[in-house]
């Protein structure tokens, strides 16, 4: 147990009661995730039900000096709820309100805790949608502390972009506001952009205020073969220079399509394939399709097969989305091991051969999955935990990816974050503007209780005179 704990849990005990919890499962359950990382679980986990709760928890964890980890739904991969330090877990999936809806100004604001399933049922008579699909059904919180993104982020962008505001609730248990619901200002610093990515090391988010998007009128996917995987990123390069309007690009190789294919009951060629979608009017689409199938021939592309209707779309990108659990299918008892990085699009062909080049030379087995729009590619390496020697490979494959992306002006990640996982890509990324990153850490966090152990060492860096 962490030495500040003590005295904190019984503060928290006296004014909580039954929401928190000590129990061995529950605190365990709480540290996991999906992630190949090893985690420990907290002292105790809190079940919040309001800012006022969150903010509570705050004041006494600060007083007695107890680390503090923000909890959503548990889908982040790079380790970002373990409780590296012990201290207490303040899970907010029970703040699942949506707080107001305002379908003039395509924006809302929600609780922490909801899922974007769950608000989309609440926006279906809206007119209107969330657009950001990371794939998980993650909490709208845990989407803002990832700066999450997804199958939708080539038209829709990502996190960042639909951020408006957020109340946050800092180390000391003071309660902000980062912005407004206008659609630009220049009042001061990006408060907003500044929580949005900070996984929970800044503060714990709240509220959450979104941008929404109107339900398109029409929309086509379509499914097409490439006789490679560098043959079908380069036609989606060729179609986003092209300023085709593409809402979703994403590229499964021969081997996740296999995996897909028994996982989710497809019959799909198992060769490199794009799964595309197009938004907007009927017309419209047409003239998208057209010019896409266009630029997919002359890269060697089949043809597309199509899904319209509704159903059948849905059970196109469920399978998508599944590709977690079908990489994992191929080789039972493996753990698997989710990484991404995240380049120019010029770039992404390139990137793409030579990583599937390293696979090959370490020995691996690696589907690969990738929002090719936005220069976005995952691995899930299939793993033996107890082989030293493959994870020496493994490592050595994720090496090699991010020296690869920073050498192309690329990131060590597109969406999955820090955590603990990628910290020293980190900081080759950032060189000196980690003593930056470090100072704003000090400045919000003083007693450096918000979910410590992630993003940054900040006693490596000396404070600014």
């Amino acid at each position: 147990m962490n030495g500040a704990a003590p005295a904190a849990l019984a503060q928290l005990a006296e004014r909580f009661g039954d929401t928190l919890s000590t129990a061995m499962a529950v605190r365990r359950h709480h540290a996991e995730g999906v992630t190949w990382h090893a985690t420990r679980p907290p002292d105790a986990v809190l079940f919040a039900t309001s800012t006022r709760d969150v903010s509570d928890a705050l004041t006494i964890c600060h007083t007695h000096r107890c680390p503090v980890i923000p909890f959503g739904t548990g889908t982040s991969t790079e380790g970002q709820i373990s409780a590296e330090r012990g201290g207490l877990t303040i899970d907010l999936s029970r703040m699942t309100q949506v707080l107001r809806i305002s379908p003039d100004d395509l924006d809302c604001t929600v609780e922490a805790g909801i899922t974007r399933k769950a608000l989309n049922a609440a926006l279906r008579d809206t007119g209107l949608f969330f657009p950001i699909d990371p794939g998980a059904d993650a909490s709208l919180g845990g989407m803002a502390s990832t700066r999450a993104s997804g199958t939708n982020a080539v038209r829709y962008g990502t996190m960042r972009d639909v951020v408006m505001s957020l109340t946050v609730v800092l180390a000391n248990g003071d309660v902000i506001e980062t912005g407004s619901r206008a659609r630009k200002s220049a009042a001061g610093y990006d408060l907003t952009r500044l929580f949005v990515g900070a996984e929970g090391t800044l503060g714990v988010i709240t509220e959450v205020t979104l941008r929404l998007a109107p339900i398109p009128e029409h929309i086509g996917a379509a499914v097409c073969t490439f006789p490679s995987v560098d043959a079908a990123v380069s036609a989606v390069v060729a179609a986003i220079q092209s300023a085709i309007p593409v809402a979703r690009a994403e590229l499964l190789d021969a081997l996740q399509i296999s995996a897909c294919n028994r996982y989710s009951k497809l019959q799909l060629a198992e060769r490199p394939t794009l799964f595309l979608e197009f938004h907007g009017t009927p017309a419209g689409v047409d003239e998208q399709v057209s010019r896409m199938g266009t630029i997919a021939a002359e890269h060697g592309g089949g043809a597309f097969q199509w899904a319209t209707a509704a159903e059948e779309r849905s059970r196109l990108w469920q399978a998508r989305h599944d590709v977690w659990w079908a990489a994992l299918a191929l080789r039972p008892g493996a753990k698997g091991l989710p990484t991404d990085i995240c380049v120019p699009i010029s770039e992404l062909p390139r990137v793409i051969a030579e990583t599937g080049r390293d696979v090959t030379e370490l020995g691996l087995i690696a589907p690969l999955c990738g929002h090719v729009g936005d220069g976005n590619f995952h691995l899930c390496v299939l793993a033996d935990p107890a082989d030293d020697d493959e994870r020496g490979r493994i490592a050595e494959l994720g090496r090699r990816m991010v020296a690869r992306a920073h050498a192309v002006g690329g990131t060590c990640t597109g969406e999955h974050g820090i955590g603990t996982g990628k910290m020293k890509d980190l900081v080759a990324e950032r060189g000196p503007a980690m003593a930056t990153l470090a100072a704003l850490k000090r400045a919000l966090d003083p007693r450096g209780i918000m979910n410590p152990g992630k993003v940054l060492r900040v006693d490596a860096y000396r404070p600014y005179d």
